[in-house]
């Protein structure tokens, strides 16, 4: 019996090691279906995902970081608010 449970296990590990990626991308989703109940929701939560990354080929962490970044360009509304939000994400951390 450990034979078999041990080679099965070998077997996942070997073939389904490259499959992490997408239920990781699920986990998202799928907490907000679990505590919000909406279905509709959680699909449109994956769908954007995907979407942005197709589009932009970077991550929704990745752009935000980009977008709050200190620019040149910038008014000093826009610095002020972007250090803000840097600080209040740094508390919260």
């Amino acid at each position: 019996m450990i034979n078999k449970n041990l080679f099965f296990s070998f077997f996942l590990i070997l073939f389904l090691n490259n499959c992490a990626q997408n239920p990781v991308s699920l986990l998202g989703p799928a907490y907000t279906l679990g505590t919000t109940g909406n279905a509709y929701q959680a699909g449109l939560s994956y769908t954007t995902n995907k979407a942005i990354n197709e589009i932009t080929g970077k991550t929704t962490q990745k752009n935000i970081r980009e977008i709050l970044e200190p620019n040149i360009n910038d008014d000093e509304l826009q610095k002020f608010l972007k250090a803000r939000i840097i600080k209040t994400r740094k508390l919260l951390d």
